[in-house]
């Protein structure tokens, strides 16, 4: 293979392979009555603590437009809930509740070791190297755009 075909392969392994993992750990968070950006909210507030609604989307990937909408729907469930910030009130902050905490503690668990699951065949080793690879060709995507 020359170089242009070993970075067409590496793409093309890179999103089947990004395709197929997370399948497997979206399908794992619906068993839980979560849709995958629910749950990637949740995760965000329950590691990182109170986060201003604007700058969720950046965090998980997720379009800004959709971020009210799932908000709004982790609200209805009792798992978040939007607090006004008292040095700007033009910012509002999503705040996990305590159900929400509950759920996350019963849930990640069971979640991590999906991931684990998944990565099982790599060690510790391997691992390391492909974080630094995946990191090496991301920031290098966002230094060409």
């Amino acid at each position: 293979m020359n170089h242009s075909e070993h970075s067409l392969k590496s793409f093309v392994v890179l999103s089947r392979a990004y395709r197929s993992i997370n399948d497997l750990a979206n399908k794992h968070i619906t068993t839980f009555q979560l849709n995958p950006t629910e749950f990637a909210v949740l995760e965000l507030l329950y590691h990182k603590g109170d986060q201003p609604l604007q700058q969720i989307g950046g965090k998980i990937l997720l379009a800004s437009g959709s971020i009210t909408y799932v908000v709004d729907k982790l609200e209805q469930k009792g798992y978040l809930a939007r607090k006004a910030c008292d040095k700007d009130r033009r910012v509002t902050y999503a705040h996990i509740t305590e159900e929400g905490k509950k759920l996350m503690e019963e849930i990640f668990p069971s979640h991590q070791e999906k991931i684990d699951d998944i990565f099982s065949v790599l060690s510790e080793d391997e691992k390391a190297q492909l974080i630094q690879l995946l990191k090496k060709a991301g920031y290098n995507a966002k230094e060409l755009s």
